[in-house]
This record gives C-alpha cells, sequence and structure tokens, in this order.
C-alpha cells in the first residue's frame, strides 16, 4: 500500500473516531440539555441544603429539567433557585416546587407538585409555593440535645 492510500485511511479512521467520542460526549456527558429548548422558572427557599447546581428537576418522577444557578437574594435573605424546564412541559402557576432526596442518602433534586390552576408558568415566571429541604442534621442535633438535657 503506498503512503498516500495509508494516510487517507489513517485520515477517515481519526474522523470516524472524532464524530463517535463528540456524540458520545454529548449524549453520556448530559450536554444535550444545551440543545434542547427550555424556559427558564425560579424560586425561593429558606433552604437550599445539599442542592446543587445541575441537580435534576422532576415532574411525577420523570425528569423535565435541572437547576441552572443557586444563589442568594441578598434583598430577603433567602436563596434563589432558578431552573431550565424543557419547553414541552407546562407548568400551572400554583404549582409546588420541594427540595427532595432521591433514595435515603442521595443526592437532592427538585420536585414539581402540579396544581390546578388554568395559569401557565412562562419564561423568567416565579414558583411561588416552596418546599425547603429537610435538614436531618439539624433534626437529629434538636433531639439529642433535648434528651441530654433532661
Amino acid at each position: 500500500m503506498n503512503e498516500a492510500k495509508r494516510n487517507f485511511y489513517v485520515g477517515i479512521f481519526v474522523i470516524i473516531t472524532m464524530v463517535c467520542a463528540g456524540y458520545l460526549l454529548i449524549v453520556v456527558g448530559d450536554f444535550s440539555r444545551f440543545f434542547k429548548n427550555r424556559y427558564t422558572v425560579h424560586g425561593y427557599f429558606s433552604s437550599v441544603s445539599g442542592l446543587k447546581e445541575g441537580a435534576g428537576v422532576e415532574l411525577a418522577g420523570v425528569k423535565i429539567g435541572h437547576v441552572s444557578t443557586i444563589s442568594i437574594d441578598t434583598r430577603h435573605l433567602v436563596a434563589k433557585v432558578t431552573f431550565d424546564i424543557d419547553k414541552n412541559i407546562t407548568i400551572s402557576e400554583d404549582s409546588i416546587a420541594s427540595i427532595k432526596t432521591a433514595g435515603i442518602i442521595g443526592e437532592k433534586n427538585i420536585d414539581i407538585l402540579p396544581g390546578g390552576s388554568d395559569m401557565m408558568l412562562e419564561h423568567g415566571d416565579e414558583i411561588e409555593n416552596t418546599e425547603s429541604s429537610l435538614d436531618i442534621e439539624s433534626l437529629i442535633r434538636k433531639f439529642f440535645f433535648r434528651v441530654t438535657a433532661q
């Protein structure tokens, strides 16, 4: 086989390998969320202990989005959580956003409990009904100090 033919086949192999690696990076690496149509909503929570950016947003146990940012609202001193929702999913304005744990000691995610209103949230709207995460450590600490104080 001559040099030019071998270089051609090596070049084709490299291109196919790069295309396959790029596809795997997008699909397995969950970069596919950047290519979907989504809208952004936010909610205010008194505590987001354990919740991280990139955590899932679920409705009826099905992932419909992800947490994009977590910040502090300096005016009200609460946590502001912004999450991106799939455009195909509509959430009513009276829905409840709760921070839940996946499993016993799993990762935290946002669970949306749908409401019954005919008004739907749009890009930039706020979910007014929120429930913060249950902080097991503080409950154990309160119970322990209550028992030892008696």
